[in-house]
């Protein structure tokens, strides 16, 4: 290990002065804000306005030191513009801003909108998409149409995000996302996952960010980028809170209530976050395959399956912490938060089996029923130092996360002839599927600004993961329960992963801007079978430069250019081999050989008035994971599992742009294209998959008065390539209407999620003697009314420390269904 951290020292070392020596660059105004009494305003929001007509050229939020910045401007007369909740706004004198300035605004001193601020909320209102330089920034509760629904409905009206029928999310065409909550890594599987933001509802989210290729800061896990979800966090002195009410109905109920609460009085703020989410669903599923024989080519079986899952789940969120201000330099902090997540269902399948020549031969009729039960606790410390007045910084993150789930499943199959009359015995299987997860990471990061307006960062990070998995099937047998030790297995699994990085950012020139990074990562795992004694043990280093190119050509046009070398780690329930069933026909199985996968991302970029940005991006991938569907022809069985299957490259086009068409009315569309290509082995078979995808996102946001507002929005995705399955076009339609009541200290709002019930799931797949086609839908046409009441006691005079995300952000993806 010496030797990794040595290289990644001298990287350092060497990088360093190259950017400190230029000068110029794209033209940068920064800034403060803060109030009369000169404690700084965290969270406010600063819009940037041209000075010829007041018109917003871009918005960002101030940090908890009250600073804000706007970069990569052009040469131009501005203003800025500064509002926080319960003090006017205040506008800066005009000025003008030359080539390669470096704008130093005079502090922007907020004022209270009263003398007593006592139960007076004033909000200022975020745009629903902002983009910055590295990322894109969706306001959650900036689009009324997000009232009532969950996390994962969220995700799939956000630009460039698409969620197929398992809840798989995919960014620009890209499989292989890494999803944070609050900067923590959830390390769950893609399953589990879905299952984790399904309940969590919309009113529990502040902002979600989205990064196609984020620096070397952050873990170079995540094949097509990162997508963080921010919950709410109150920030303003004195005791203040919100409470909100949600209900939703669609052929089944869902609801939802929430609390958050925060105190601030001197150097201490106190808050606590506590929710429950309540929902009912189901789930229709079609599958049709023909069952070929691999010599002959000839069809042997063709099976035609129904199924419908109907399901209720609970989830209880809790969350406490505190940060306590030692000095003006030092900043502590803790975070404990948890989750209870108690669910059942059960499953009606009934399966058609046909001959070759579309004779009914036998009819199978399965059914089920579970529960489950999922448990997280995550606890963080955090420390945050700054050195001295020109901003060398050091942060401190240490964290646990632990999750237990607990799966039940009684499963039973019975066998009939065309016409019902059994054919043979049936049969029971239970399961028991424990799934622990322990994880332990630690990060320390370090800034230290460079001469005109550089910066170089680096850090180190550690983490170690250990799951178990003890998996315990049993049969029936003449009316008793038997182990069934052929399926049961127990699969323990460990993994340190060790990294550090560098980074350095500045001016290059006059109208250039630049970033070079590189990460290191060294990984050492090992899984075992304790049933059977086979194991694997993976140990590598992997590099992962990254770098950032930027050109202010003129005061329309902005240019970009990135480059970055991404892995995506096979998730931990992946790589257990234990297999779970849909039917007696139908299951899925992890594999132990999984290898992770590597992916080089470059992306072009060009942004013309600060409005209409138009991406070029080109993905090279090899050893793809992706699910992948296997048969066993004589046994009549199909089941699904992960494999490195083949090499893959994506192109695609993106276009998006946010207009003010009115002072009422704000349209914002998003366009991407992309072409997709994989190529290599399943199952022996030779496989060659493209296709080509359009998809569009659109919201149309009208301010109807002071007090009433609407929103139109929608998504429609055309034919398109997942992996190796082609999925059909599909398309979802929202309304909604919102009304601040109660002198703005609180809003209604009601919306209708799936106007026209649209949102229904068809794909085929076909490669090797594999053919099958699935129809999917669920009960997404939901109208929802939700109720929030915002309430404040004290001054509203400043803002809290930034909360912390913590430093196992990275790690919580990988795990499985929960959370």
């Amino acid at each position: 290990m010496s030797k990794f951290f040595t290289l990644i020292a001298a990287a350092a070392f060497f990088g360093s002065p190259a950017f400190a020596q230029n000068q110029g660059g794209p033209a940068t105004i920064k800034g403060t804000v803060g109030d009369a009494g000169q404690r700084k305003i965290e969270a406010a929001t600063i819009a940037l306005l041209k000075g010829k007509d007041s018109s917003v050229v871009k918005y960002t939020v101030a940090d908890a030191a009250g600073k804000f910045a706007f970069d990569n401007l052009t040469p131009g007369k501005y203003l800025v513009l500064a509002t926080s909740a319960g003090f006017t706004k205040k506008y800066s004198e005009a000025f003008q801003l030359a080539d390669g300035a470096r704008y130093t605004l005079q502090p922007l001193v907020l004022s209270p909108a009263t003398k007593d601020m006592s139960g007076v909320t004033v909000t200022a209102r975020k745009p629903m998409i902002e983009q910055k330089i590295d990322r894109t920034i969706v306001n959650v509760e900036a689009s009324v149409t997000n009232a009532g629904n969950n996390a994962l409905e969220v995700l799939e009206k956000a630009p460039g995000v698409t969620v197929d029928k398992d809840g798989n999310i995919s960014l620009k065409g890209k499989d292989g996302v890494m999803v944070l909550v609050d900067g923590r890594q959830t390390q769950l599987g893609a399953a589990d996952l879905a299952n984790m933001l399904r309940n969590m509802n919309a009113s529990q989210l502040e902002q979600v960010e989205i990064m196609t290729n984020p620096p070397a800061k952050f873990d170079a896990a995540g094949n097509a980028g990162i997508i963080n979800i921010k919950t709410k966090k109150l920030k303003q002195f004195g005791f203040n809170g919100s409470v909100n009410l949600g209900y939703g109905q669609g052929v089944l109920p869902k609801y939802n209530e929430g609390l958050n609460l925060n105190y601030r009085k001197g150097k201490v703020n106190l808050f606590t976050n506590l929710s429950h989410n309540g929902r009912k669903g189901f789930q229709n599923l079609d599958i049709q395959r023909n069952l070929i024989s691999e010599n002959s080519k000839e069809l042997l079986y063709y099976f035609d399956q129904k199924a419908k899952f109907t399901n209720s789940n609970n989830s209880y969120n809790a969350k406490i912490g505190a940060d306590i201000t030692l000095s003006s330099k030092t900043t502590i902090g803790a975070v404990i938060g948890g989750m209870s997540n108690p669910g059942e269902g059960y499953s009606n399948t009934t399966s058609h089996i046909s001959d070759g020549l579309g004779k009914l031969q036998e009819i199978t009729r399965s059914h089920s029923t579970g529960s489950s039960t999922f448990r997280n606790l995550t606890t963080n410390l955090n420390l945050r130092h700054q050195f001295d007045s020109t901003g060398r910084e050091l942060t401190f993150d240490a964290d646990y996360l632990t999750y237990k789930n607990r799966d039940n499943q009684a499963l039973f199959n019975a066998y009939g002839n065309a016409f019902g009359i059994p054919i043979r015995k049936g049969d029971t299987l239970y399961t028991y599927l424990p799934q622990d997860i322990d994880i332990y990471t630690a990060k320390a990061d370090y800034l230290q600004p460079l001469k005109k307006g550089a910066r170089f960062e680096a850090g180190l990070k550690t983490s170690i993961v250990r799951t178990d998995n003890n998996a315990r099937f049993d049969t029936m047998n003449n009316g008793t329960r038997v182990y069934d030790a052929g399926r049961s297995n127990h699969f323990v699994y460990r993994e340190n992963i060790n990294a550090a990085y560098v980074n350095l950012s500045g001016p290059i020139s006059k109208k250039w801007n630049g970033q070079l990074g590189l990460r290191a990562e060294h990984t050492s795992a090992t899984g075992r079978q304790r049933t059977t004694g086979e194991s694997f043990t993976r140990d590598y280093v992997s590099l992962f430069p990254t770098a950032f190119v930027q050109y202010a050509a003129s005061e329309k046009h902005n240019f970009g250019l990135n480059y970055g070398r991404r892995i995506r780690r096979p998730n931990y329930e992946s790589l257990n081999p234990f297999m779970e069933y849909i039917d007696r026909y139908t299951f899925q199985q992890g594999n132990p050989n999984l290898k992770p996968q590597f992916s080089h991302n470059i992306e072009l970029s060009h942004t013309y008035r600060q409005f209409l940005t138009t991406t070029f991006n080109y993905t090279r991938t090899s050893d793809i994971i992706q699910q992948v569907i296997e048969q066993n022809v004589e046994a009549k069985e199909t089941f699904v599992k992960q494999a490195n299957i083949a090499d893959a490259r994506q192109m695609g086009i993106s276009v998006s742009a946010q207009v003010p068409i009115r002072k009422w009315w704000t349209s914002s569309l998003y366009v991407n294209a992309s072409d997709n290509r994989f190529e290599g082995i399943v199952d022996g078979s030779n496989v060659v998959v493209k296709a080509r995808m359009i998809m569009l996102n659109g919201s149309q946001q009208f301010k109807l008065s002071k007090t009433w507002s609407a929103e139109l929005s929608g998504f429609y995705r055309t034919r398109g390539l997942e992996g190796v399955i082609l999925t059909k076009p599909v398309g979802v339609l929202n309304f909604g209407v919102g009304k601040q009541v109660m002198k703005n200290k609180g809003s209604v709002r009601l919306n209708v999620r799936d106007v026209l019930y649209t949102q229904k799931f068809k794909a085929i797949t076909r490669y090797g003697n594999v053919d099958a086609a699935f129809q999917e839908y669920r009960d997404s046409r939901v109208v929802n009314l939700s109720f929030t009441y915002r309430f404040t006691k004290g001054k509203l005079n400043g803002g809290a420390p930034k909360r912390r995300t913590g430093s196992s952000s990275d790690e919580a993806e990988r795990v499985g269904s929960g959370n």
